[in-house]
Parts: structure tokens; C-alpha cells; sequence
């Protein structure tokens, strides 16, 4: 099931310049496959309920804001079928996958070092098997991926890899923090960010708040990249399309027939940088530690709107007794 606008280039006459695209396009879509049975369904997919979801083996929601894709993604998690999100914005795109609980299987051949049974704090190994193939012995491993909500993973932290060390943190694409602020502002706004400077502003401070909670350096959100970010959005770019729809139907098919490693959970495309690094964003509960100090307080936007740069506030500590007094 998809919901939401296909990323096919079709012609449409004027006289349908009125109908849902989905409409439009389902002449051209099923002369694609006419072995394929295809259905429109023209309702409002918000009001759709749980088992609506579970007449399908997977349901691809694409081009929708972030309250649709959640709304979805919850009754697909009740009716226990996966869920994918995906859109583009000129340049840039991404794909989330939420797999609830998914299990695959890889060939590979036999080591002698031990297998650990949990390799990932997502993905852990539930059976080996092992076969002969040309005097090799070839292992047949089941593993098991669990998966977060969108809801979830967008406020989630990265995993410490990704920010432990300086080196690491910078190659984090801006993009993440980007797609958190969009996500947010649609929530805040109702609508996509225009060029006022009220937009500009309220999406500038939503990145900065984005990026902070992420642990990632500020130098590495320039304005720049957000006014780029923001020139790219409600545009469609065929290559680009064409990289991000192929990674989706690759994904969707090995998940089809447990085949191979999936998507965990969040891919991300860079058309001008020909990057697409993937981030596992689950939840993180932390183990309660007592005797923690105080948060330091956030600096203030580093993002100028304008030419002057912002600074941030200072601090006074206040002086501690000497001991014996």
C-alpha cells in the first residue's frame, strides 16, 4: 500500500488538474505491471483504522507531513505490519523504516571466533544453522532487528558512536537536524517554511534546539545549509527520486522475503554531497546517577539571521568557602 503522490513524471491534462493525483496517475502506474491489481482510494488516509493497514504486507507512506506519518505508522504498529516513511525535497531525502520486530537471514562462512548473541542493542542473533557447499561450510544465520516509532525516533539521541569523539560528530549530517526542524515547525506552524522572516527565524531556533540536542557541534550548522535546506523544499529532483525510491523498493523487497539486513532506522540522502549514511534513533533511558550537577544553560542562537553574529550569555559561578572556614 502506498499513500501518498507517486514519484513518476506523468502528463496530465487540464481537465484533471483537479482530481487527486492518485487518480491521475493510476493509468500510467498499472501500465507499469497489468499483472498487478491496482486500487485507489480516494478517502482522507487519517481517518483509515487499524485493520485497513492490515489488509497489506507493507505500507510505503511518502510526501506527508509529520503528524499523517505518525498517525499511520501508530495503527500500522497496532494491525502488526511494517511501516515506511519517505520524502524528498529537491536535493535531499530520506527513508524511515519501522519494522516492529523483523527477522532476516544471511549466508556467510563459518569463523572460528565465537558468535555473540546480542551484536547490536537492536539486532541480535536467534538461531545458526550451517550447510556444505563445495567443501565450505556456510552458516545460515536468523537475526532479529527491533524498531522504534517515528514519533520515538525523532526525539531520540544518537547512539554514542556517532558523538563520542570530535571527528565523528562532524561528519553527522546537518540534514537530521534539518528534517527535526521541519518535522517540529509543521507541527508549531501548520505549513512549510516560506521566506518571511518570522519563518526564518522560528525555523533558525528550531535547528539550533535541534542540533544541541543532538550533541553536535554548532559549527557544523551554518546558514549556509539551512538556507540551501530551505530553497530545496517542495521540489522534486528525478535523480535524486530515482536513488531514494530504488534504496526503498531494494529495502522493501529483502524485507519481503527476509532476506538481508534492513534499514535501522533512519537513511538520509545528500544529492550534492552523494551521501547517504543511515542512523539507528531509538530511545535511551539512562541509569539514574546521583549527586549530578546542574545543566550548564544553552548558548544563545549562534545561526545569524543577519550579518552581526550572535553571541552567547555569560555566566557567573559563585565562589565556594575554603575549607576550615
Amino acid at each position: 500500500m502506498f499513500a501518498g503522490p507517486a514519484p513518476y513524471k506523468l502528463e496530465v491534462q487540464q481537465a484533471n488538474s483537479c482530481i487527486q493525483r492518485a487518480q491521475a496517475a493510476s493509468a500510467a502506474i498499472h501500465a507499469m505491471n497489468p499483472r498487478v491489481q491496482l486500487r485507489i482510494d480516494t478517502d482522507d488516509v487519517r481517518t483509515k483504522q487499524a485493520d485497513f493497514f492490515g489488509q497489506f504486507d507493507v505500507t510505503i507512506a511518502t510526501e506527508l507531513d509529520f503528524a499523517t506519518y505518525t498517525t499511520i505508522n501508530a495503527a500500522c504498529r497496532i494491525a502488526n505490519r511494517p511501516f515506511y516513511a519517505a520524502g524528498l525535497h529537491g536535493f535531499y531525502g530520506f527513508i524511515f523504516a519501522d519494522l516492529i520486530t523483523h527477522d532476516f537471514v544471511i549466508e556467510r562462512s563459518k569463523s572460528n571466533a565465537p558468535s555473540t548473541t546480542q551484536e547490536t542493542p537492536t539486532r541480535s542473533i536467534v538461531n545458526i544453522t550451517t550447510k556444505k557447499e563445495n567443501d565450505k561450510v556456510i552458516e545460515m544465520v536468523t537475526k532479529r532487528e527491533t524498531y522504534s516509532p517515528l514519533i520515538l525516533a525523532n526525539t531520540s539521541p544518537l547512539p554514542d558512536d556517532f558523538t563520542r569523539l570530535p571527528r565523528r560528530r562532524r561528519q553527522v549530517t546537518p540534514l537530521l537536524t534539518c528534517l527535526r526542524a521541519l518535522w517540529e515547525f509543521q507541527k508549531t506552524s501548520n505549513h512549510m517554511p516560506t521566506f518571511s522572516h518570522q519563518d526564518l527565524e522560528l525555523f533558525t531556533r528550531l535547528a539550533r534546539e535541534a542540533h544541541q540536542e543532538l550533541k553536535l557541534d554548532i559549527s557544523t550548522l551554518d546558514s549556509e545549509f539551512l538556507r540551501t535546506f530551505l530553497q530545496n523544499l517542495g521540489s522534486e529532483l528525478s535523480p535524486v527520486a530515482a536513488f531514494v525510491g530504488g534504496k526503498l523498493a531494494q529495502d522493501v523487497i529483502n524485507v519481503l522475503s527476509a532476506r538481508e539486513q534492513p534499514i535501522q532506522n533512519l537513511l538520509l540522502f545528500d544529492g550534492e554531497k552523494s551521501l547517504s549514511p543511515i542512523y539507528p534513533l531509538h530511545p535511551f533511558f539512562p541509569p539514574e546517577v546521583g549527586n549530578v550537577l546542574p545543566a550548564m544553560p544553552p548558548v544563545a542562537n549562534p545561526i545569524p539571521l543577519d550579518a552581526e553574529p550572535v553571541t552567547g550569555p555569560t555566566m557567573t559561578l559563585p565562589s565556594l568557602p575554603r575549607p576550615g572556614n
